[in-house]
């Protein structure tokens, strides 16, 4: 009773340790239930994926050969172009880490293409950024841990926390404080048993998967556009070539009218038509050298180089017959290299784990925490604490929440399947008219070349005949523009036959490795 007695007297100090006791109990019961109760209102969820697996926002690449609408007097009768678009045309400067000698051939321009060229650099930070999300997904299942150091200095209002405690000769104040105390803790946190969020993890993996298959496809974009722009540099300077050697015989036939005329045998007009025929081809050389300049520019932006024409290419791509592949046998290693086609695939298995997770929330989940620390006034009164807790969260009604993440993950799988479906059938119409196109190619590149064999020697015999006074200018002339056609069109052929080749080399896969299978290059 005497201790009793002493420790009762309003104000006391152990009056004020049982008020404070008090105080921490409702406190930490008041956190802890908090705690649970949010945990168990937010638990694990699946996480959405987009409805639609392709990013049509990044452009893309697209070789097509088409026929030449209306009648034309030439051979040629096939338009190849490399259709560039979005992403893919432009390109990072690749000069301040790569040095360039000045002097571009094919396969530097591809390998610059694939490292520099913007549609390629995009997949490859797309991938980075879903290597990420994916250490994201894994950060649930695996263990989180944390520390904290807390220093209270506190008065509290007890009344005001509904503590009211009235005995004869025994109360507790009404404020109690100020007092301090210090907690150096530890904590850690580990799901045992989560299929929502292993799930989430297995999807994650795949759309990881499939970005890099994404970005492994646009390396093969990157090389039907790279090279299809070296193969339209090459193609504009052989008609700046081809330009040339029809201006100097344009030249050689002005200057034989201009000595006739003054022998006499040739009258004024025929002299004015060859000057005509000399400004005619020197019109014609300044706009395809204007040509070469604006494809070397547009080479340059896809290769990453400055945006000029100051430089050269070193290589050349002549007709040479294409790797000896079946359609049967092509359709069949595209529907087993694609990287799109199996981007594709690896959407459907991210999906189909998506709807798995969803399904996954109507499941319990079991966690469990654990946190050690010492608590005290000041470190030297400090004790040695711990709590050890085991978490099950059982998932009894969300408000139909469960329901619509279903809905949600079942419609974008079913839309991964409609794109696979759909993808399937692109790789194999990419094939057929790849093949379909060099077929026509190679066929007219036989065409062109017998043409401009007849024409050249008919130029030779009419220039013959009009040296020795038998024909005139004009039939010359009407020679010489049937040589000119006849050299474009063979260029044309051949550009649409290496165009093909290439395409074929993409719509089987793997272009990057083999090129120069296809297209034969030094």
């Amino acid at each position: 009773m005497s201790k009793l007695g002493k420790l009762t007297p309003r104000g006391g100090s152990c009056t004020a340790a049982l008020a404070f006791a008090l105080y921490l109990f409702a406190g930490s019961a008041h956190a802890q239930f908090g705690a649970a109760a949010a945990q168990s209102q937010q638990g694990s969820q699946a996480n959405p994926l987009p409805l639609s697996g392709r990013s049509g926002a990044s452009g893309g690449v697209v070789a097509t050969q088409t026929a030449i609408p209306g009648t034309t007097t030439s051979v040629n009768t096939l338009n190849p172009t490399v259709q560039v678009s979005g992403a893919y045309s432009g390109s990072a400067n690749s000069t301040s880490t790569r040095p360039f000698s000045g002097k571009l051939s094919l396969q530097e321009a591809v390998e610059r293409a694939i490292e520099y060229n913007l549609g390629a650099v995009g997949l490859t930070q797309a991938v980075r950024q879903a290597h990420g999300q994916t250490r994201v997904a894994r950060s649930a299942l695996l263990p989180n841990v944390s520390g904290d150091f807390t220093e209270t200095d506190e008065t509290v209002n007890l009344a005001a926390l509904g503590v009211r405690f009235n005995a004869p000769g025994f109360s507790i104040p009404t404020v109690v404080g100020p007092f301090n105390y210090m907690d150096l803790r530890a904590r850690l946190t580990q799901t045992v048993a989560d299929f929502t969020a292993r799930n989430n993890y297995r999807a994650a993996q795949e759309s990881l998967n499939a970005t890099q298959l994404s970005a492994q496809d646009a390396r093969d974009l990157v090389v039907l556009a790279a090279g299809g722009a070296y193969l339209q540099v090459i193609a504009a300077k052989a008609r700046v070539q081809s330009a040339q050697a029809q201006l100097e015989t344009a030249n050689a036939v002005y200057q034989q009218t201009q000595m006739q005329l003054q022998f006499g045998k040739v009258p004024q007009i025929d002299v004015n038509r060859s000057q005509v025929e000399v400004l005619t081809q020197k019109q014609r050389l300044v706009s395809l050298q204007n040509g070469v300049s604006k494809q070397k520019i547009n080479l340059a932006r896809l290769a990453g180089l400055p945006p000029n024409e100051q430089y050269d290419i070193s290589d050349d791509v002549p007709f040479a017959a294409a790797p000896a592949v079946s359609l049967e046998d092509a359709v069949k290693q595209a529907f087993e290299q694609r990287a799109d086609l199996k981007a594709a695939q690896a959407q459907v298995r991210a999906a189909e784990r998506a709807l798995t997770a969803a399904r996954d929330e109507r499941y319990p989940s079991l966690s469990v925490s654990v946190d050690y620390g010492a608590i005290g006034t000041n470190p030297g009164q400090a004790h040695g604490t711990f709590t050890a807790a085991a978490t099950l969260t059982v998932p009894i009604w969300r408000g139909g929440r469960t329901g619509g993440d279903i809905e949600e993950a079942d419609a974008a799988l079913r839309q991964r399947q409609a794109e696979l479906e759909d993808q399937k059938s692109q790789v194999e119409s990419d094939v057929r008219n790849a093949y379909l196109d060099l077929q026509a190619a190679s066929s007219q590149v036989q065409v062109a070349q017998q043409n401009l064999e007849v024409t050249r020697q008919t130029l030779a015999q009419e220039r013959q005949r009009f040296e020795a006074g038998v024909s005139n200018d004009v039939v010359v002339t009407q020679a010489q523009e049937s040589v000119a056609s006849a050299e474009l069109d063979y260029i044309n052929s051949v550009f649409a036959h290496n165009v093909a080749k290439l395409s074929l080399a993409r719509a089987i896969g793997n272009a990057p490795q083999s090129l120069r299978q296809f297209l034969k290059f030094p």
